[in-house]
């Protein structure tokens, strides 16, 4: 068995793909338009690690997506989870957790999906201001 990927239902694919991409640093390995079914989906991993892919489909045609269509979270490992905090909040992302921990953290996509960032290796030593930031909504 191996790990394929984890599929997302977002409802407006720009704004996924900006912040995925642009924001979160995932990178487009392919699309697919399927107009007989009217969706697209687009395929994204982070860079050098294609073999994890989140799908995310969007559907041409509006509709809520709620109860039993969604799930937990995504997770991603960084390099430094302060400056991917960082760089994220001068995006405009809300640190929903912040890393007080110098190890952990949470955001979430346009489309309400928790997405955790995780210090690679060791956790970093706290430092501020995310030692005493408060969260943000929930995670």
């Amino acid at each position: 068995m191996k790990y394929l990927h984890t599929m997302v239902r977002v409802t407006d694919l720009e704004a996924s793909l900006d912040f995925y991409c642009k924001q979160l640093g995932l990178v487009e390995v392919r699309r697919k338009d399927v107009p007989q079914g009217r969706f697209t989906l687009v395929f994204l991993a982070a860079p050098g690690d294609e073999d994890s892919q989140v799908e995310l489909t969007y559907n041409w045609d509006p509709q809520p997506y709620s109860g039993g269509r969604n799930f937990g979270h995504l997770a991603y490992a960084v390099e430094n989870i302060y400056d991917s905090c960082q760089r994220l909040m001068d995006a405009g992302v809300t640190i929903n957790r912040p890393p007080r921990d110098g190890h952990m953290a949470f955001v979430r996509s346009p489309d309400g999906i928790s997405i955790e960032l995780l210090q690679q290796g060791e956790a970093l030593a706290p430092q501020e201001p995310w030692a005493s930031m408060e969260n943000s909504g929930s995670w």
